[in-house]
């Protein structure tokens, strides 16, 4: 029998932050998933070359037994996300 479990979502959560891009890496204990918003974008020493500048809005330390669990959502809801937008994500 599969255990029940009960999520809250404390309401200085909820609103969520924006994310630009997720950097990922690993150690031996787990996972990490660093949430990247794009502070600000200019030139760059050379012509045509810019430069980011990146904050990391969150940053998430996930067990490598969950690694596949959420291969399999994000793979599940890209799919739903598809279907309900009629868009195709970039590859």
């Amino acid at each position: 029998m599969e255990p029940t479990m009960n999520i809250s979502l404390p309401e200085s959560v909820a609103p969520g932050v924006l994310a630009d891009f997720v950097t990922i890496s690993h150690t031996p204990d787990y996972f990490v998933f660093d949430f990247v918003t794009v502070v600000r974008a200019r030139p760059g020493a050379a012509e045509g070359d810019v430069e980011i500048d990146g904050q990391v809005a969150s940053r998430v330390k996930v067990l490598p037994s969950q690694v596949f669990e959420i291969m399999k959502a994000l793979e599940q809801q890209l799919s739903q996300w598809e279907h309900e937008t009629g868009r195709a994500a970039n590859p």
